[in-house]
């Protein structure tokens, strides 16, 4: 069984059936297939923060008919995990995908390919406080241009969140484009920037990862 404070042997709840994190990819995947679909055309720009090993997003650009336009970054601090996503963007010849071993809450990462066409936020918003999931939508604005994409996820435990992320997004600029059904045990999101990016302020740290764990006996 997956360590679930483990987020290397987390990646494995994707490979049991009926898990949420199986269910929730191919609805991540789609908002990233619908994403590119209405990017413009020419060269695009994709951010994903605390990536993983890359499962939402490398098969999507390895299939789709504008991978190839995207210079994406994916930042994941496990060197276990961005192994893996060097490997599968090798694989599928994405050679304008870096997988970088770095801090993703550093702002600092992410600043010579701001602002970006899409910005993945998944898996995050589950392991940092609810101060913290704020202070990065605000943040995010400055990462993704105007009519850019946000997808994001976030757990419907209780007290179930999805709503008010919702509405944070939009104090920020940001109009909902979709939101998952409340049924769902899992929520996710995607959001179209409405203005013109702030310039990032370099040194911003993000968030701080906490883990799912530990906010629950919080």
């Amino acid at each position: 069984m997956a360590d679930p404070n483990d987020w290397y042997d987390w990646h494995e709840l994707y490979e049991e059936p009926g898990s949420q994190l199986a269910q929730r990819l191919p609805v991540v995947q789609e908002r990233i297939r619908l994403a590119l679909d209405e990017a413009p055309a020419g060269p695009l720009r994709l951010l994903s923060l605390v990536a993983g090993q890359g499962r939402d997003v490398l098969p999507v650009l390895a299939a789709h008919r504008r991978g190839r336009d995207v210079t994406a970054r994916l930042v994941e601090l496990d060197p276990r995990n961005t192994a893996v996503a060097r490997q599968a963007a090798a694989a599928d010849n994405l050679s304008t995908v870096e997988v970088r071993t770095a801090d993703a809450a550093l702002i600092d990462e992410y600043l010579d390919l701001a602002p970006a066409d899409v910005v993945l936020l998944c898996g995050l918003f589950g392991n940092i406080t609810d101060e913290d999931i704020r202070h990065t939508i605000r943040h995010t604005a400055s990462l993704v241009r105007r009519g850019g994409t946000v997808i994001w996820t976030r757990h419907r435990d209780a007290p179930d969140l999805v709503p008010t992320i919702d509405d944070w997004f939009a104090a920020a600029g940001f109009e909902r484009i979709w939101l998952s059904p409340a049924g769902l045990a899992f929520g996710v999101g995607a959001h179209r920037a409405t203005a013109d990016p702030r310039p990032p302020i370099p040194g911003t740290r993000l968030f701080t990862f906490v883990g799912r764990a530990r906010l629950a006996t919080n």
